[in-house]
């Protein structure tokens, strides 16, 4: 049985998580949330009172990482329900540079491969479409500016009762921005055959519509 991979890829805030997930439980389809197993990646080390930062400590430990995600939305660290913990702002800030690291992304580029063999996935990240899923049937790349996705980073944070200055928010935006697209191994890029969506002027609803009527149009041409 062949089954269809969907890739998202895009820069931090563009939107990629929060649509993939809503488009995949439209369409019935498992969604493979790549970010939050970097971020699991970099909760265990902090766990296990080392720096994240160091490579050749973190790249010895990965033998003794489990992660897995379910259809619920959770993820689970060596089986502890870790979804809050990986979203706070120090494991975000932590998370580029570990997802740098060519061992951490071998360890988990394979086994994100191996759920697209057995599942009809929608899977976002930075690389998806370039180099975890080349032969992804459907590839998008979600863009947004940066201003307007530094605006939606502070709102998280707000309902989440934090008062994160803008200006802070921004830069780091951009930053990230630099060394996702700029780092040695499988940069930020579009794929040749992927298609681009501008979230800039869309809500979340409008994001989810313009991604799943895309996506219904391109699996329409592969019958």
């Amino acid at each position: 049985m062949s089954f269809i991979s969907i890739a998202i890829d895009g820069p931090a805030g563009a939107g990629k998580s929060t649509v993939a997930k809503a488009v995949a439980k439209k369409l019935g389809y498992i969604y493979i949330d790549t970010g939050a197993m970097y971020r699991a990646v970099t909760l265990y080390a902090i766990k296990k009172g080392f720096d994240p930062l160091d490579e050749n400590k973190l790249s010895s430990v990965l033998k003794d990482i489990d992660i897995k995600l379910d259809s619920e939305d959770h993820v689970y660290l060596n089986g502890e329900d870790v979804s809050h913990a990986i979203r706070e702002n120090q494991i975000s800030k932590l998370t580029s540079p570990v997802s740098a690291f060519p061992e951490v992304r071998k360890f988990l580029v394979a086994k994100q491969r191996e759920f697209a063999t057995a599942h009809n996935v929608i899977m976002d990240g930075r690389d998806i479409g370039t180099n975890v899923l080349p032969h992804a049937q459907i590839k998008i790349f979600m863009v947004a500016t940066p201003e307007c996705r530094a605006m939606r980073r502070v709102k998280e944070f707000q309902e989440k009762g934090e008062n994160p200055v803008y200006e802070s928010i921004l830069q780091e935006i951009k930053d990230r921005d630099y060394r996702d697209s700029h780092r040695a191994l499988n940069p930020m890029v579009k794929a040749e055959d992927a298609i681009e969506l501008d979230t800039s002027n869309m809500n979340l609803e409008q994001g989810i519509e313009a991604t799943t009527n895309l996506i219904k149009d391109k699996l329409e041409e592969l019958k």
